[in-house]
């Protein structure tokens, strides 16, 4: 079991929602459905198809959170003129109330690493069933998570996305997930919380589901809530997964998070894009 400790005063709940978005436009309209619902700190997204000259539109839509993430089309745009759907990357929305106690750590197009008070969050995307090298890929990104997690031993974990694998399978991606949870000795929340044991992967036109997401935490966490969440206005294909985890941080640093709130973003005229013609 994760073990559950009383709450001190430098301790404070953080909601994090982990979403397969299934292109950027897809999935904003949950994204604005949660806010409301859940009010979340944290947003764990993935498969957002942007490219790298958009991923502005994250700081332009949700104005109360900083984004860390990339696209996953750098290559693709480098290439020359784009053909065919767009793809992948990842993307972490942090509420700006949590800079105080957030440092971001590393990015790549496959997963995004931050930390937040005591605890390391790793947001996923593992390629899926079908992809060149998919094996060789998915052991290359967790021995760099592992490797990352070893600078920060002292450090709780929570690794949350889409496997783009069951997890209760016996495949090569299951092993090297279960591998690396078992180092650590993770718990999954679907498993801990049973009666959220549901598919999180939902294809009405294919007539296809199945548990493909996940969050894992390591045993110190303190894991106060879990849910698979079915929202009606969801356009993506997978279903987000939300829970609440404790942090631990600084006295100090913890009453600065309480005490700040979102100030509305007040935008200024750029005279140098005025039309100079014109003046």
């Amino acid at each position: 079991m994760i073990s559950i400790m009383a709450v001190s005063d430098n301790c404070i709940d953080i909601k994090v929602m982990s979403f397969n978005m299934h292109g950027f436009h897809q999935g904003c309209p949950v994204i604005d459905d949660m806010f409301v619902q859940y009010d979340p700190d944290l947003f764990l997204l993935h498969e957002h198809w942007l490219t790298p000259a958009n991923l502005y539109k994250f700081d332009s839509h949700f104005v109360n959170y900083f984004s860390f993430g990339c696209s996953a089309m750098s290559a693709a745009v480098e290439a020359g003129m784009l053909c065919g759907r767009p793809f992948g990357g990842v993307i972490c929305l942090v509420k700006k109330g949590l800079c105080v106690i957030t440092k971001t750590i590393h990015c790549t197009d496959r997963y995004v690493i931050i930390k937040i008070g005591n605890c390391i969050l790793v947001n996923v995307y593992l390629p899926c069933v079908g992809s060149v090298d998919r094996d060789l890929i998915c052991n290359d990104i967790f021995s760099e998570i592992d490797a990352w997690c070893q600078r920060y031993r002292d450090c709780n974990i929570v690794i949350a996305g889409d496997f783009n694998s069951d997890l209760d399978s016996t495949d090569n991606v299951d092993r090297t997930v279960s591998e690396f949870a078992n180092r650590y000795a993770m718990i999954r929340c679907d498993k801990l919380f049973s009666k959220e044991f549901h598919p999180t992967y939902v294809n009405l036109a294919l007539s296809q589901q199945s548990r493909i997401d996940y969050i894992l935490a390591s045993p110190d966490c303190h894991i106060t809530g879990f849910s698979v969440v079915d929202s009606d206005i969801n356009f993506s294909d997978h279903l987000p997964l939300f829970v609440v985890v404790k942090c631990f941080t600084s006295k100090h640093k913890c009453k600065d998070v309480k005490n700040k709130k979102s100030v509305p973003t007040q935008k200024y005229p750029q005279w140098y894009k005025s039309d100079h013609n014109a003046y």
